[in-house]
């Protein structure tokens, strides 16, 4: 069960910041949500006890080096990630990274400097007591999640307070997710006393995410921190894809009506399929179709039907009445022009003959 709850929420993480480095590949931004997505992803996948079987093959515990590190570097993502959201990105940027270096370093340092490390599922338990660089190790990592958990709550608690719709829903989801990661630190604290306090420390073996109250601090509350993060991280950008989907099939829609005036009027033509973001495309074809159809004769005040008629027959209609000026606010404008081709790429499609393409006159 713990395998399957692990790689279950670490795959959906690395499924999840895979789709956001795609997305900021071609927007330019988002680049640190997606490698937290991808660094937490890959801690849990590491951390499952399969793995670390196979991973303790290369040196002993090496499993749970590897995860640690990639946590530390996640937290330090959602760090920067959540700051840039609330609008404080250059606040205190150095130090966090210089205090992820320093860990990192410490971690390692002491990792490899502990004789006597397990094969297989790497616990440390009963290595407290004789090796303390474990307890270097252990604090080193509580401390720094737990500063980074502190700076996540705090700069979420600010931004939600003025965030709206998505990102608030998202902010808020981040905060539910620290009190649950806050819960497993304060679990790996006391564990760590228990075990230094102990005349004879033994190796506490979990059989389920949740079979005890130490197991659900130590297995189960990471993983449902991880799975709110990414819930929380995700759900801002859930608008963008909507809108998205409505601008691909929009482009879908005017396709054939921007190949028709494209034929016959090759001097509207500026659109490179394979560049820009999908809006920027639309916008781009939304400009072709319309100055094509000005070269047709369509104007503004004709109504869907009557434009492809005009569209169909290469000849100009004059309107009987003029065209009211328009004074949309610019979104509304926008909204109106896709209704507007939307709707004449419908007519002129709804004729069998509407895909020929006429000779430029």
């Amino acid at each position: 069960m713990i395998d399957a709850l692990f790689f279950g929420v670490g795959l959906l993480a690395l499924a999840a910041g895979i789709w956001r480095a795609v997305r900021a590949r071609r927007t330019g931004a988002g680049a640190g949500l997606a490698t937290s997505l991808i660094a937490l992803g890959v801690a849990l996948c590491l951390l499952a006890d399969s793995a670390q079987a196979i991973e303790s093959q290369l040196y002993p515990s090496l499993g749970r080096l590897l995860s640690n590190l990639a946590t530390m570097v996640a937290a330090y993502g959602i760090e920067v990630t959540v700051a840039e959201i609330g609008g404080v990105a250059e606040r205190r940027r150095r130090a966090r990274l210089g205090a992820l270096i320093v860990a990192l370093v410490v971690l390692t340092a002491s990792f490899f400097a502990t004789s006597g490390l397990h094969t297989g599922v790497g616990l440390f338990d009963e290595l407290y007591r004789s090796n303390p660089t474990l307890v270097v190790y252990i604090a080193v990592y509580t401390l720094y999640l737990g500063l980074a958990v502190v700076d996540i709550a705090v700069v979420s608690a600010g931004a939600v307070r003025a965030g709206k719709g998505a990102l608030r829903a998202g902010l808020g989801i981040m905060l539910v997710a620290c009190v649950f990661a806050f819960a497993y630190l304060i679990g790996k604290i006391v564990d760590l006393l228990s075990d230094l306090t102990a005349e004879h420390p033994v190796t506490k073996l979990c059989r389920g995410a949740f079979s005890t109250v130490r197991c659900t601090l130590a297995v189960g509350f990471p993983a449902i921190s991880v799975l709110l993060i990414v819930v929380g991280l995700t759900v801002p950008a859930l608008p963008a894809l909507g809108r998205a989907v409505r601008d691909a099939r929009t482009r879908a829609v005017l396709r054939p009506l921007r190949q028709h005036l494209a034929s016959r009027y090759p001097d509207v033509v500026r659109l490179d399929d394979a560049s820009g973001t999908g809006r920027e495309r639309l916008l781009t074809m939304m400009s072709e179709i319309n100055d094509g159809l000005l070269l047709s004769g369509v104007g503004p005040e004709l109504s869907p039907s009557a434009a492809a008629r005009v569209l169909r027959s290469s000849a100009a209609t004059v309107p009987d009445e003029p065209a009211e000026p328009s004074a949309l606010p610019q979104e509304t404008a926008f909204a109106a022009d896709v209704a507007r081709l939307r709707a004449i790429a419908q007519a002129f499609r709804a004729e069998p003959t509407a895909g020929a393409a006429n000779p430029a006159p």
